[in-house]
Order: structure tokens, then sequence, then C-alpha cells
């Protein structure tokens, strides 16, 4: 597929907007992972990408920016999976004494 430069388009941002906010829910969760309350941490980077997901289901193809890399099915699917695991993670692991 060739990808043309049309002048009348304008881009739209509020899908940019979203993948901002899903990169800074996971920076926020890797330091508090890397602070040490791993649990919070990686709840933090599961709810993110759960956001992502929800964002990439309900907006439309051209208003969903950088969420948009494949087909909406298949990014909705990936993302909530990956949050999903990652908050079952977070809640199944035992606690570690020592």
């Amino acid at each position: 597929m060739i990808l043309e430069d049309n002048p009348g388009r304008r881009p739209q941002t509020f899908g940019g907007a979203v993948y901002l906010v899903v990169v800074a829910m996971t920076l926020t969760g890797l330091a508090i992972t890397l602070a040490g309350a791993w649990r919070t941490g990686v709840s933090w980077i599961g709810a993110g990408l759960l956001v992502g997901s929800s964002c990439r289901l309900v907006l439309p193809e051209r208003r969903a920016g950088m969420l948009r890399v494949r087909r909406k099915a298949s990014d909705v699917v990936m993302l909530a999976v990956a949050g999903v695991a990652l908050m079952v993670l977070a809640v199944v692991v035992p606690e570690q004494l020592g």
C-alpha cells in the first residue's frame, strides 16, 4: 500500500494523546517497579494497556492515531490480553519471604 500525502487532511491528535497516556502509565509502572513495589508497578502497566485497548475499541479508525497498528480486532485483543495477564500476575504470584 502506498501512502499518499493529502494536504487537505488534518492529523488527528486524540489517538496520539491516548497513546501518550498509555506510555506515561507504563513508564510510571516501571518507575514504581524499580522503586521496589513490583505488584503496584505491574498493575499500572496492565492498567495502561487496558486503557489503550478500550480506547482502541471505541475510537473510529481515523481518530485512533498511534494506537492503530493492525486491524482493530487484533489491536484490541492483544492489548487486552497483555493487560489482563499483567493484572492477574500482580495478584496471583505469592509473596516471597526473605
